[in-house]
């Protein structure tokens, strides 16, 4: 069988490309290695989504979501992808238990994961205190006492955006110097909130329930000292769930896809929705947008 559209990915981007899809009357499916809802599922409230003043979680919103698309015929199915490949006018979904799905379009919305530090209490604090968005949880931490771990562009920019809210904004990074662009280290030495401690690594983040502190160590001194903390903000990359079509479609240096504004690719026929396509504003709100404009521009191309 030849479907009409399946979609790579199960977070809000491929769910909302899911509703789109299924209204417009397109036969196909979510295809989703593990359960839908990406990392949204990690994140406890969720208090910038518009249409929700009072915050929603994570998972009551992809629930919604998911029920959203089921109602317009797109169910999920399971299944890892290892290779897209072109097979005519078709493609060919190679999955990792050798299966090969064929269908006439792809939308890739496999979203991307923040990079880990790796250290003990960074899995279990994560929601607790650990975030990798600034954006969607620096409001919690009005009046209170942070750490952003990183000294890229994204660390330094969160780290400002941090000190709106937080009473103490501390820099951890491992350098004595940032890497990010001089017009944000400008912005940042010159806010009173802001803290530097150079040299330094997280070994540690402590607290049973909540982060109640990290353990610094400089790596020139070797010196550990214990940071007491209400957050913790990590900032040292992100990584695109892209490798299975690097070789395929055009992407930047770090695996990101680059699409046009309909979010078509380089190739015919394949679409990319959400955090791995290549975009300012890595958000819920802008995935979802994206899924539909996918959805959207594949109806348009198969009328």
């Amino acid at each position: 069988m030849i479907h009409d559209l399946v979609i790579i990915g199960g977070g809000p981007a491929g769910l909302a490309a899911a509703i789109y899809a299924g209204r417009a009357d397109l036969e196909g499916f979510i295809l989703e290695k593990m359960s839908p809802g990406g990392q949204v599922l990690i994140t406890d409230i969720v208090e910038n989504y518009p249409g929700f003043p009072d915050g929603i979680t994570g998972f009551e919103l992809v629930e919604k979501l998911s029920e959203h698309a089921k109602k317009f015929g797109f169910g999920v199915e399971n299944g890892e992808v290892e290779a897209i490949e072109q097979a005519g006018e078709n493609l060919n979904i190679i999955l990792a238990d050798e299966r090969v799905i064929t269908t006439r379009n792809v939308i890739i919305a496999t979203g991307a994961t923040h990079r880990r530090l790796g250290v003990k209490g960074e899995e279990r604090l994560t929601g607790r205190g650990v975030s990798y968005c600034a954006t969607c949880d620096g409001p919690f931490f009005r009046d209170q006492r942070v750490a952003v771990v990183g000294g890229g562009d994204s660390a330094v920019q969160e780290a400002v955006f941090l000190s709106r809210f937080a009473s103490k904004v501390y820099l951890i990074h491992r350098r004595d110097e940032l890497r990010a662009v001089k017009v944000l280290q400008e912005r940042a030495f010159s806010n009173e909130k802001i803290e530097f401690i150079w040299d330094s690594v997280v070994e540690e983040i402590e607290g049973q329930d909540q982060v109640k502190s990290v353990r610094v160590r400089n790596v020139k001194t070797g010196e550990v000292t214990h940071l007491p903390l209400d957050g913790v903000f990590i900032f040292i990359g992100i990584e695109p769930a892209t490798n299975f079509v690097r070789d395929l479609i055009e992407t930047d240096e770090q695996g990101f896809i680059k699409t046009d504004e309909w979010m078509r690719t380089s190739l015919k026929g394949v679409y990319a929705a959400g955090d791995c396509r290549l975009k300012p504003l890595l958000q819920i709100v802008t995935a979802v947008a994206e899924g539909a404009t996918a959805a959207f521009a594949v109806e348009q191309e198969m009328a």
